[in-house]
């Protein structure tokens, strides 16, 4: 549970940083028979699928190596998935946003790296 509510507290952190930055959120936590998007957002040129990981610190790893091969192919196919139910002309961009909280949903300024284009 404490996981889920971090991770939670993550994706709006998240969502909150890309608004500042001029990123319009479309669909937050978008499921599929593949898997889940955290974020989906857009601006004027592309459609942004968004994976967001939360981690208190990267003494062991940096966040973006939880995203690996068969988590990368997850996301595509369900992005895949909605970009057949929702016509767009905007390009589709795969990121990643990691979020460093040292003291969890009571961090005051998480460290915040985003990753554009994470998956090429």
């Amino acid at each position: 549970m404490e996981k889920k509510k971090i991770g939670d507290w993550g994706e709006e952190q998240a969502a909150a940083y890309l608004r500042r930055k001029g990123y319009r959120i479309v669909s937050t936590g978008y499921r599929s028979r593949f898997g889940e998007i955290d974020l989906i957002a857009a601006d004027s040129h592309f459609v942004i699928f968004v994976e967001v990981k939360t981690r208190k610190d990267d003494r062991f790893a940096q966040a973006r190596e939880a995203v690996d091969r068969r988590k990368i192919e997850r996301i595509i196919k369900t992005a895949g998935l909605w970009l057949t139910k929702n016509e767009t002309r905007l390009q589709p961009r795969f990121d990643v946003i990691e979020l460093y909280a040292p003291q969890g949903i009571d961090s005051k300024n998480p460290k915040i790296s985003h990753l554009e284009d994470a998956f090429q």
